[in-house]
């Protein structure tokens, strides 16, 4: 940093040196000098806005100013067989020729993300494309299913990367002599199917292998790190051992507990009773989202809609449980207010 610090200051000094001895335009020397400066700064103004511009934005703002000048110099041509005076044939052939670079320019540079680099054989190498916003899916969220679903929503951006080694796990899966292992595979490939149909995706297989690694979940954290994208799953394990390992994990189990709806103790909410639970009198319900709800002195209300009163929450690794009381006394009352309200 130091050193361009220094090649900018050597440069500023020098283009103020250049126009304080050469006098250009017949200005006084300080003058020239000054002009000299402001030159130098709005140069180095214009590198610094250079330097944040990505290399495609760079080539199509310089291919589109290329255009821009040869139009105009072809209307330079066609306005010089005019009847203007000289000096009004002049300010229309400069005004051309800015307007036509400029045009050139920013459209140029509009369309710059457009281009597509890799295919000019890695010339433009240098310049990798960010792979942060990429995310590797593992077998079990592809099998899982849900995943389709998150696509469709738009809450995953960026590449989505399905690695060869997990295509071949998964097609070993839908060949397995097991029925419910198949089933299992088949509905994996069929929902990479339906996510590689949606246009709003960009899905991207890779050959990329690791021959030195056995483990399919070591090879997807080893691709991961090589190219510091993201690992997509519902594999508890996976999970923790890519943590570890210092990987970013997106786990759909994690966002679907978050996205749970938050009761708090002594709150009444209404469940249905679908079976009796393991301590005495106890009841079981489930909510919509699959959250398991355990009723004290709900065993006599198997196959019926309550309301129970919220008494804790507990969360663990394997989901959200919601612990409530049934109160027997005012469950009559409710049914005989309910009665009045339908008649």
């Amino acid at each position: 940093m130091l050193d361009w610090l220094v090649v900018r200051g050597v440069f500023l000094i020098v283009l103020f040196l250049a126009s304080f001895y050469l006098e250009p335009f017949g200005m006084q020397k300080w003058v020239a000098g000054l002009v000299g400066l402001g030159i130098g700064i709005a140069i180095l103004l214009f590198e610094f806005r250079l330097s944040r511009t990505s290399l495609r934005r760079l080539i199509g703002a310089a291919i589109g100013s290329i255009l821009g000048i040869v139009g105009a110099y072809l209307m330079s041509l066609v306005l010089g067989q005019s009847v203007f005076p000289k000096n009004t044939l002049s300010f229309l052939q400069i005004l051309v020729m800015l307007w036509m670079t400029y045009i050139g320019l920013v459209v140029g540079a509009a369309k710059g993300d457009m281009l597509n680099l890799a295919a000019l054989g890695g010339l433009f190498g240098a310049e990798k494309q960010s792979k942060r916003s990429h995310k590797i899916l593992d077998t079990s969220v592809i099998i899982d299913g849900r995943i389709s679903d998150i696509c469709a929503t738009g809450f995953l951006d960026g590449v989505l990367v399905i690695p060869q080694f997990v295509l071949r796990e998964l097609q070993q899966v839908a060949d397995s002599p097991d029925p419910l292992k198949r089933n299992r595979g088949r509905r994996g490939l069929d929902i990479l199917q339906k996510i590689q149909k949606m246009t709003s995706l960009n899905v991207q297989i890779v050959d990329d292998d690791f021959p030195h690694v056995r483990d399919v979940d070591m090879k997807l954290i080893e691709l991961a790190k090589a190219n510091e994208a993201k690992i997509v799953t519902n594999d508890f394990n996976l999970n923790k051992i890519a943590q570890l390992q210092g990987v970013e994990v997106l786990n759909i189990n994690e966002l679907a507990n978050s996205l749970k709806p938050i009761v708090l103790p002594g709150e009444t909410m209404r469940v249905f009773i679908l079976k009796e639970g393991k301590e005495y009198n106890q009841g079981v319900a489930y909510l919509d989202d699959g959250t398991m709800v355990v009723v004290d002195n709900a065993k006599k209300m198997i196959s019926k809609t309550i309301d129970i009163s919220v008494t804790s929450v507990l969360q663990t690794t394997a989901g959200k449980m919601i612990f409530g009381k049934y109160d027997e006394r005012a469950h009559p009352q409710r049914e005989r207010n309910e009665q009045a309200v339908n008649q």
